[in-house]
C-alpha cells in the first residue's frame, strides 16, 4: 500500500508574484497572507532575492525568458504559471518553463493553496526523476568505462576474464574500486596514445 503525501506546512514559506500590477495579484497576494506566506512582488524583472524564493508565480500573458536568471526548464523552486490567454504561442512559452501549477485569471477567494500544493509535489518529483536519471547515466557511464578498460588490458594478449580480473587485482593494489581503477587505466591509455601521435607526428 502506498504511503499518501504528507501535506507540507507553508507557513513562513517564500513566495514571489513576477506580474505586473493587477488586481489578479492583490487576489493572489491576500490569499498567501492567509496561508502564511512571506510575499514580494516585482515586475518585470525578478530581484536577485528571488533565487531564495520557495515559490514562483509568473505571468504567462506577457512574461519572456530574460526575465528568468535560469535557462527554460531549470527553475531553482517550484513555478506557477498565471494564465488570462490561451493562446497557443502563449501556452506553449509557459510549457517550455516546465511550470509546476497553474492559475486561470482573474483570480478569485481560492485556488492559490491547492496550486502551491501541486507546484510544490510536482517540482519534488521532477526533481527526485532528474536525480535517478543523473544516477542511472552515472552507472551507464561507469559500465562503459570498465568495459573499455578490460578491452584496453586484453589487447596484451590475454582473454578478457583475464583482464578483468587484472584490473580487480589493479583496484585492490590500489586501494580504490574498480571503477576509479578503470577510469585510470583509460587515462594512462589514452595519455600513451597522445604521447604515441605527437612522437609520430609529420611523418606520412
Amino acid at each position: 500500500m502506498s504511503r499518501r503525501p504528507r501535506i507540507p506546512n507553508l507557513g513562513g514559506r517564500r513566495a514571489v508574484v513576477l506580474h505586473r500590477p493587477h488586481q489578479t495579484v492583490a487576489a493572489i497576494l491576500r490569499q498567501l497572507a492567509a496561508i502564511g506566506l512571506e510575499v514580494e512582488e516585482c515586475w518585470p524583472d525578478l530581484r536577485a532575492s528571488a533565487m531564495a524564493a520557495d515559490f514562483i508565480f509568473f505571468d504567462a500573458d506577457l512574461g519572456f525568458d530574460a526575465q528568468f536568471p535560469w535557462a527554460p526548464g531549470e527553475a531553482p523552486m517550484p513555478l506557477v504559471a498565471l494564465i488570462g490567454s490561451e493562446a497557443p504561442g502563449r501556452i506553449e512559452w509557459a510549457l517550455s518553463h516546465r511550470a509546476d501549477a497553474q492559475l486561470l485569471k482573474p483570480v478569485g477567494h481560492a485556488g492559490v493553496y491547492s496550486a502551491l500544493l501541486i507546484a510544490r509535489q510536482g517540482f519534488d518529483a521532477r526533481q527526485t526523476l532528474a536525480r535517478e536519471v543523473a544516477m542511472l547515466r552515472e552507472r551507464v557511464g561507469e559500465r562503459q568505462s570498465v568495459v573499455k578498460a578490460v578491452v584496453a588490458l586484453s589487447s596484451a594478449g590475454i582473454g578478457e576474464e583475464q583482464a578483468f580480473a587484472q584490473l580487480r587485482t589493479l583496484a585492490t593494489g590500489w586501494q580504490v574500486t574498480i571503477e576509479e581503477a578503470a577510469r585510470r587505466i583509460n587515462a594512462l591509455k589514452q595519455e600513451a596514445g597522445t604521447t604515441g601521435d605527437s612522437r609520430h607526428g609529420g611523418r606520412s
